[in-house]
């Protein structure tokens, strides 16, 4: 789903594939986590400027999963917030392999 803000100065819309970007983005710029590729499992989901996002990890062997979910929740969080202008309400992780 596209991500779509309208202001008397215009309409600007984010497409599913760049959210899709910023989010793996922001979730791999923490040291041991990896968003899932393949069968990649990222979902956005938007209402009234609200979001929801859903997204399955590869975490590095030794890393402690509760700390690394916790600091991909935050960047991600705030890469939507400061990049979107969109509050996030949850940020829901699956841990999907360990390499």
């Amino acid at each position: 789903m596209s991500y779509q803000v309208t202001r008397p100065e215009g309409t600007i819309t984010v497409t599913p594939s760049a959210l899709a970007a910023l989010i793996a983005s922001a979730a791999e710029s923490v040291d041991g986590a990896e968003v899932r590729r393949g069968r990649r499992r990222l979902e956005v989901e938007f209402g009234e400027g609200n979001a929801r996002v859903r997204l399955e990890l590869v975490a590095r062997y030794g890393v402690v999963l509760p700390e690394l979910a916790r600091a991909v929740q935050e960047r991600v969080a705030d890469a939507l917030t400061k990049m979107c202008s969109v509050k996030v309400d949850a940020v829901d992780i699956s841990v999907e392999e360990i390499r």
